[in-house]
Order: structure tokens, then C-alpha cells, then sequence
């Protein structure tokens, strides 16, 4: 009898429990309630059916049989009721969630809903919180730069602009007699090969800056001494330094081996040293010092500009940013990328570089992994 019994449980239960999957697969596009609610009736109708089935088998008639199927009944209706309210919960709470989206702000920062949520929609809240922060960051980054690049073509341009027309106008003399005395004319043709040395020096910055930004700055690394970088560099900067009436100093510990690329970093280091150089007084120095800290090694560059505003620290390594108003560069300026360039160089070493305020000016600081 009890095996008998527990067949046609089974069987009516497999039977429902079909029907009801085939149903689910049919409102699979319909509201989450409505889902919750078809499970709860397929429940209620198997324990019914097994209820049924186990009544008959039993003989239970009249009264005791009327009883049995009311409290069945009467339990499944409370069940069903407890799961549409659940439901109704569920739906509840996935439509703030989509009101939450439909009121992102401009700015593109998500507020995930207030109050208490199901963990599965609280953790997709929590992940859209931190999609919506990456694509906002995106965002701010891609304006950043595309802010950059309008600067620099605009500053870029006028750096070009203005050696070009005195160009120009020395040629055009040249050419019309204007300038024929000889002292005139040999210094007219040594300031047109200064100036289309100062124009190749930025087309060559611009070209190293594009590399750097577009990712395809190829670095040839090998065992490098610092304190031979750094020779070199006070070697190559010596005339700059004289004609600026500007003292150069280095010091660097005997062995300091880092894996990097020769002719980047050397580049790098170079661009800070002429910096310091450009700002520095006459009669002031520039020191550069390397010296190694733990596993890393610390290559600094203090000079005597006097020190840079608190404000301008941060925008310091952007592109074209010169600190000041007028784009005009003076006789040894340059078009203001000497800076990003090290930046970008130095962090294709996973290395930092940084500057702060210090003594009569200010110190620009390079850290690289310390080689094994």
C-alpha cells in the first residue's frame, strides 16, 4: 500500500512539475511575480495531488476527506499569498533599481536605490555603482586629453608661427637686398639655423610625445650605470649651462645599475636638467644627485627657480604647460614638452617621477626599480 501510495505521489508530481517548467518556459520573458506565482501553484497543486491520491488510497471518505483537502487547501492559498508577496517585493525592488538608472546624472555617477534590497539585485547595484565609475572616469580622462591635444595644437602652432615668420622676414631681406652689408647678412643666416634648429628640436618632441601617448615607445633595455647617465647628461647640457653664466654639479654613487633603455632615460634626465638650466638665474646652480634608497634608486635634479606655485605643482608634467600666461619662449625655450616627455619615458620604466618645493627652487625626482 505505501509503495502503491508513493508511485502516484511521485507520478502526479513529476506530471505537474512538467506542466509547470513548460509553463516557466513560457512567461520566461514575463515579470519575475509572475514567475514566483506560477511556482508557488505548481507547488500547492502537487501537494494537493499527492494529498488526493493518498486520501483515495486510504478510503478516507466524507467528513475526514473534506477536512484534509481544506487545510491542504488552505495551506497552498497561504503559500500562494506569502510567494505574491514576495513577488510583489522582488518587482519592487528591480523597478528602483531601473529608476536608479533612468536618474544617473549627467556628471555619470550612479546612486544604487535607497533601502534594503535582494542580494543578487543589491550585488548587481553594487556592480553597475562601479561600471558607472569607470566609464565616468573614462570619460573625464578622454576630456583631459582631448583638452590637451586642442591646447597643444594651439600652442604648438603659435611656437611655430612665430619662428616662422622671422624667418620669413630675414629671407624676404636677404632676398629684396634689404640686408647686404656682410655683419648683417652672416647674422641673419645664423639666426635662420638657430631657429630651424629649434624647430627640428620640436618636431622631434612632438614626434617622441606622439610615441609616448600612442603606446609605441619601444624600449631596448640593458644594465645602465647612473653615474655615467648622469656624466653624460652635464656633458651634453655644458654649453646651455655656460652661456647661461649657470653652475652644474653632479654626484652619483659608484655602482648604481638600473635595467632601462640608455637613450630614453638619458633623454629624460637631460629634459630636467635643461629645465632647471632655463630657470635657474645666473650665478645659480643645478645639481643632480643619484643615490639608491632600499631596492630603488633616486635620481634628483634641484635647481635655483625660486620654487613653483602650490597650484601649478600638479600641472607641472602636462603637456605644453610652461607656468605662465605668455606663450612666447625666450631665447632658450622651448615649446614646453620636455617635461611630459620625461614623464612618459620614466613611467615606460614603471618608474615615478615627482617635484616638490625645496631650498632656493625646486627638486624634480626620478625612482626606477633598482637593478639585481
Amino acid at each position: 500500500m505505501i509503495l502503491q501510495i508513493m508511485a502516484v505521489s511521485a507520478g502526479l508530481g513529476l506530471v505537474i512539475a512538467g506542466l509547470g517548467l513548460a509553463l516557466l518556459r513560457v512567461l520566461r520573458r514575463h515579470s519575475i511575480g509572475v514567475m514566483l506565482a506560477v511556482v508557488a501553484v505548481i507547488t500547492v497543486a502537487a501537494t494537493l495531488a499527492g494529498v488526493v491520491a493518498v486520501t483515495l488510497a486510504m478510503i478516507i471518505e466524507g467528513r475526514p476527506r473534506n477536512i484534509v483537502l481544506t487545510v491542504v487547501a488552505i495551506g497552498g492559498l497561504v503559500g500562494l499569498g506569502v510567494a505574491l508577496v514576495n513577488a510583489r517585493w522582488v518587482v519592487l525592488a528591480s523597478r528602483r533599481l531601473v529608476a536608479a538608472l533612468d536618474d544617473v546624472s549627467p556628471s555619470g555617477r550612479f546612486v544604487p536605490p535607497e533601502g534594503p534590497l535582494p542580494a543578487e539585485l543589491e550585488t548587481i547595484g553594487l556592480a553597475l555603482e562601479q561600471a558607472y565609475e569607470r566609464l565616468r572616469l573614462g570619460q573625464e580622462r578622454e576630456r583631459t586629453l582631448e583638452s590637451a591635444r586642442r591646447e597643444l595644437v594651439a600652442w604648438v602652432s603659435h611656437d611655430l608661427r612665430t619662428p616662422l615668420a622671422g624667418m620669413r622676414a630675414m629671407a624676404e631681406a636677404l632676398e629684396d637686398g634689404v640686408a647686404d652689408d656682410p655683419d648683417t647678412v652672416k647674422r641673419y643666416h645664423t639666426q635662420i639655423r638657430l631657429e630651424v634648429d629649434r624647430l627640428s628640436g620640436m618636431v622631434d618632441d612632438l614626434f617622441e610625445l606622439s610615441r609616448i601617448h600612442a603606446g609605441t615607445l619601444r624600449l631596448s633595455r640593458s644594465k645602465v650605470g647612473l653615474a655615467d647617465l648622469v656624466a653624460d647628461a652635464l656633458a651634453g647640457v655644458e654649453p646651455l649651462a655656460r652661456a647661461k653664466r649657470v653652475r652644474l654639479s653632479g654626484e652619483a654613487d659608484a655602482v648604481l645599475p638600473v635595467d632601462a633603455d640608455a637613450g630614453e632615460l638619458s633623454r629624460a634626465v637631460r629634459n630636467l636638467v635643461v629645465n632647471a638650466i632655463r630657470h635657474t638665474p645666473a650665478d645659480g646652480t643645478v645639481s643632480v644627485r643619484a643615490v639608491a634608497e632600499g631596492d630603488t634608486v633616486s635620481l634628483s635634479v634641484l635647481d635655483c627657480c625660486g620654487g613653483i606655485p602650490e597650484d601649478d605643482l600638479p600641472r607641472v608634467f602636462d603637456v605644453a604647460f610652461r607656468g605662465e600666461a605668455a606663450r612666447t619662449p625666450g631665447p632658450y625655450g622651448g615649446a614646453g614638452l620636455g617635461l611630459a616627455i620625461a614623464r612618459g619615458i620614466v613611467e615606460a620604466h614603471q618608474g615615478m617621477i615627482g617635484v616638490v618645493n625645496e631650498g632656493p627652487g625646486c627638486r624634480f625626482e626620478i625612482r626606477l626599480p633598482l637593478s639585481g
